[in-house]
């Protein structure tokens, strides 16, 4: 046979026993944390062999290098490559209890601003899951603005109010070149509501730079004082990745080494390693899973990632996903984290004649 980790390697090779056993004993593995011996098995697969065939079959495992053996224990423990073989082909998945469902509705319901609503979603996924909740957050380039107001402030400073088609409100501080009026701050966010609102900042931004280059009348000062505070108030915010539960993972079993740990908690604080490999995911439809090795990332190694992208508009905005151990209970983590990615999606969809 060949290796799962070979090109070659073809997961049908092995006959519906071995099959079996193999994802017995992941079962096993998972909800108890020990070894899997074959004493074990043979009470708990529901096959009809000796625990000398069945001994055989798990040699053939760990030869393919889907099983090791710790030296401490006659039982095996499954590989990465085990892991993998098991989400791919051998799992089964349950569609996510309607309870389940309505809480993830209720908490996610539309109408709140994406910051919020994302902010919800990591800390949902990860209550749910008992692991670290992430979720990726799309740049305030992507989104429409629906208004625009511009209070001023002592000196040179003024207080931009921007509402996104999203329902989201932020609220940023400009600093001037000289000191607006409250009149002039009003025209100049009339004539930006007037001519950019329903646009992307980017967008609006390039717009008002082609026009700014193009006229030649009463109308140029305006612009350039439009220009001057759109520049600051429509600059994409800095948040990339939100990150919720952390300190679950103290105390998890496989997660018990300090040094690991905190190397892991390192990798949160960073986040732009973990940010890239979430950014791997935004094509890519469904569900997607990195196990241990599988991130490239070695403060990962450890643990699995499992994600999904959601969307509004017709586009992607972003990957919603759950990191714990290897040794997490796919069956339960994959629902959710799919589940919360289509409420979140739905709460995210832009208003009638509005888009994001």
């Amino acid at each position: 046979m060949n290796c799962p980790g070979d090109p070659g390697f073809d997961p049908r090779v092995l006959d519906p026993r071995a099959r079996l056993l193999l994802r017995t004993l992941i079962s096993r593995y998972i909800r108890d944390g020990e070894p899997v011996g074959s004493q074990t098995l043979a009470r708990h697969a529901g096959l009809d062999v000796s625990p000398a065939t069945i001994r055989n079959i798990l040699a053939e495992l760990e030869e393919v290098g889907l099983l090791s053996a710790p030296h401490t224990s006659a039982g095996r423990v499954p590989t990465v490559q085990g892991y993998r073989l098991f989400v791919d082909s051998l799992l089964q998945i349950n569609p996510l209890a309607e309870n389940e469902l309505a809480r993830l509705r209720t908490e996610l319901a539309p109408g709140a601003g994406t910051q919020s609503l994302l902010g919800s979603a990591s800390e949902l996924v990860s209550a749910m899951t008992h692991f670290v909740g992430v979720v990726s957050v799309p740049t305030r380039e992507q989104f429409a603005f629906r208004k625009v107001e511009f209070v001023p402030l002592d000196g040179q400073r003024v207080l931009a109010i921007l509402v996104f088609a999203d329902n989201d409100v932020q609220n940023r501080i400009l600093r001037t070149r000289r000191a607006y009026q409250a009149s002039e701050l009003e025209r100049i966010a009339n004539y930006l509501n007037q001519h950019f609102a329903g646009l992307p900042l980017v967008e609006a931004r390039n717009r008002l730079l082609d026009e700014l280059r193009s006229a030649r009348d009463e109308m140029e000062a305006l612009m350039a004082q439009a220009l001057e505070l759109a520049d600051q108030a429509m600059e994409a915010d800095s948040e990339d990745m939100l990150v919720a539960g952390q300190a679950r993972l103290i105390g998890v079993q496989d997660l018990s080494d300090l040094d690991r740990l905190r190397e892991l908690f390192e990798a949160f604080a960073r986040k732009r390693e973990i940010l890239r490999l979430l950014e791997r995911t935004l094509r890519a439809p469904g569900v997607r899973i990195f196990i241990g090795e599988e991130t490239g990332i070695s403060p990962l190694d450890g643990v699995s990632l499992v994600t999904a992208p959601y969307a509004a508009g017709g586009r992607t905005l972003g990957v919603l996903g759950v990191i714990g151990p290897t040794r997490m209970a796919y069956e339960r983590v994959i629902p959710v984290v799919q589940a919360a990615a289509a409420v979140l999606s739905h709460a995210l969809r832009p208003d009638e004649g509005a888009s994001p």
